[in-house]
């Protein structure tokens, strides 16, 4: 990697001068690149409108709101960037722009609740504390019969404490415990190769 000194020199060698110009009818802004050689090339940008602002969209506000319930700024930001979205500038998310989205919001930031009683769960949790198999109840949350939240397509899944005490719960982990060909929950011998957070 390069120092902004060793960029800034590059730059000053490659490129002759930069011209800006508005183009109101287009209502663009036209920059004219005189590259070092006599080449030059034409960048044009859309002009930001009087009060525009690149805010984000609000559909990434309400997932991060969401998943903010059971996962932490850097986590959101990796299944932000997994999903393909970017933030209201364009850029990839990272740890400290979910943080700030999070602030400007007043989105409370993810905290483990030291006594393990967390009100919002991943779907591990979820069926552990169920005691069924994720499979499980990840099919009955996709069907509607327990209620829980998938902000995002590829992402976790956000299960309410209390739904779980309800009684389409209860149905679901019974009737998990009497089908024999679908174990309700993975064996004890079995090990865990991933940490999953859905």
């Amino acid at each position: 990697m390069t120092n902004a000194k060793l960029k800034k020199r590059i730059v000053r060698t490659v490129i002759q001068e930069v011209v800006a110009d508005l183009d109101d009818d287009a209502s663009e802004i036209v920059l004219l690149v005189h590259w070092a050689g006599g080449a030059h090339t034409e960048i044009r940008l859309p002009k930001r409108r009087p009060g525009q602002r690149n805010a984000t969209p609000p559909d990434i506000v309400e997932a991060v709101r969401q998943l903010a319930r059971i996962a932490s700024d850097d986590v959101i930001a990796g299944v932000l960037n997994r999903n393909g979205l970017a933030t209201g500038n364009g850029n990839r998310w990272t740890k400290e722009r979910v943080t700030a989205l999070r602030s400007y919001r007043k989105i409370p930031v993810f905290r483990p609740d030291p006594g393990g009683l967390d009100p919002w769960l991943n779907l591990s949790s979820a069926a552990k504390l169920l005691g069924v198999a994720p499979k499980t109840l990840r099919l009955a949350a996709e069907a509607g019969e327990i209620k829980a939240d998938h902000p995002l397509a590829d992402g976790p899944w956000v299960f309410e404490r209390t739904e779980l005490s309800k009684t389409a719960a209860q149905h679901l982990r019974k009737r998990a415990q009497r089908n024999p060909k679908h174990p309700a929950v993975s064996h004890p011998d079995q090990q865990n190769l991933f940490s999953s957070t859905t």
